[in-house]
Formats: C-alpha cells, structure tokens, sequence
C-alpha cells in the first residue's frame, strides 16, 4: 500500500514538474518583451544579452504611440475582429447543425471537404482570395480584412462536435410540439451552443487579432491596417528599434488578455463540451 502512495506521489511530482516547465517555456517570452520594452536600443542587441535593463525607458512607449496611429489601428483590428466572430458564429452554427443533425444527399463528402481544408496551408487560399477581392474592388478597405472570415471550417468542425453531443430526442420533442426545422434549430439547439459558441468566439479573436500576412497583402495604406500589420512596419530593412517594437506589441496585446479573463470559464468549457466526438 505505501509503495503504490509512493507511485502516485512520484506520478503526480512528474506531472507538475512537465507542466511547470511548459508554463515557464510561455511565460518567458512575454517577460522578455517586457523586459526589452523597458530597455534601451543599445542594451536591446548587447553581446551578451542583456536581461534586467539598467534603467528604465518608459520613453519607448511614448515612442511607440507617436510612431503609429494605434486608435486608427485598433479602430480596424477591432472591426475587423467583431465581423469575422460574427460571420463564424452564425455560419458554422448552421451549418455545423445541419451537418450533425440533418439528412442530405453528398452530406459525408462536403463534410469531408470541410475537414480537408483544415489539413492544408492556409498560405494555399491566398491567391485565389486576393483575386476575388480585387475583383470585387475591395483592395485598401475593411471589408478585405474581413474577407477570408466569412466562412470558418474549424468553426463548422468544432460546433458540429458539440451538435453530435445534444440527444436526438430534444429536436424531435420541439417537433411534436409544432416547431418547424429552423424553428427547432434557433429556438432550441442554439441556445444549448453558448458556451461552444463563446470559445468558437474566443478562438476566431484571436487568430483575427494576431492575423500579419493577409493585411499587409490586402492594404497598403496605414490608415487600413491592423494592429499586427502597423507593428511589423516598426521593423526596418537594415536596423529594427527592438524596444519601441516591444513596447508597441506590449500595448496591443491588452485587450485579448482581457477578454480572456472575462470569458475564461466559457472557453474552457466549450474546448471540454466539443472534444468528445
């Protein structure tokens, strides 16, 4: 008896030793935009590195904030960030529905075609959506930010989960009592998807606020970018001010730690409600 304590004991000190490792691995590099933020240029690229500033350069900041027009930045991203949450949640909450729960003809083929463009690149779909938004005349505007969220395959996928997990038999007791299939979808079904749907939510924020490649392609003018894309122009061709860069990525990275904390219950729910099937 003693000697299996003492296995679940040494078990569970590996355990919290792995993940006290892995919390440092993450939490290291944000320490180190902080501590670099604070630093100045030279103790930024000083061989040796550097790692506790001699002096702090709260200077940076206001260098940063002068240098880019972030209300106008964060103004874009913000927009950008709402109408693609938008545009996954009601997408892929019907469409994810109707795949788990409704009967039609090629429904395991396009489901299989779905799930498929989760395994590519998503570098592959940027040539063919930069034609169809210069065709459409949206190049340099909001609306080609927004573009490429319209529709969520990871969103489909990941509500489809959840809607496998609901028991037939709620949607066929709404039917009985006279409700018609879009009846019992947005009456019934939905609301038991908040929590999937705010984690869905949670998900397509953050990947549209930390999106770089496809609004440097999309925009060239600075009034049109994102908070990432106006970050990268920090760095420049033949030298980068590594602390105003810091500094400027310390300060567009608030709003995403905020809303996590605000719907961290629901994130993690919806991640444990939509992994079982």
């Amino acid at each position: 008896m003693k000697n299996f304590f003492y296995k679940i004991d040494k078990q569970n000190l590996i355990t919290h030793l792995v993940l006290i490792f892995g919390s440092i691995l993450m939490i290291v590099p944000f320490l180190w935009m902080i501590l670099t933020s604070l630093k100045t240029f030279s103790e930024a690229i000083r061989i040796p590195v550097t790692i506790f500033p001699e002096k702090i350069m709260w200077n940076n900041y206001l260098t940063a904030l002068n240098t880019l027009p972030f209300v106008k930045l964060f103004f874009n991203t913000i927009i950008m960030m709402a109408a693609r949450v938008l545009f996954a949640i009601v997408f892929s909450s019907m469409a994810g529905y109707a795949f788990a729960k409704l009967n039609f003809p090629f429904k395991k083929l396009l489901f299989g075609i779905i799930v498929a463009q989760l395994m590519l690149p998503a570098q592959i779909f940027i040539i063919p959506q930069y034609n169809m938004v210069s065709s459409l005349g949206w190049l340099n505007t909001v609306k080609a930010l927004v573009f490429p969220g319209i529709v969520s395959a990871f969103g489909v996928f990941f509500l489809r989960q959840f809607y496998l997990g609901l028991p037939d038999e709620i949607a066929e007791a709404a039917r009985i009592d006279g409700c018609n299939q879009w009846q019992v979808f947005y009456k019934v079904m939905l609301p038991l998807t908040k929590t999937p749907m705010i984690a869905l939510g949670i998900f397509t924020a953050i990947f549209a606020w930390s999106d770089l490649m496809w609004p440097l392609i999309v925009n060239m003018s600075m009034e049109k970018m994102t908070l990432a894309s106006g970050l990268a122009s920090l760095s420049g061709q033949f030298i980068t001010d590594y602390p105003v860069m810091m500094a400027g990525a310390f300060i567009a990275m608030w709003p995403m730690i905020i809303v996590y904390l605000i719907f961290q219950k629901q994130f993690v729910q919806g991640i444990a409600l939509t992994g079982g099937k």
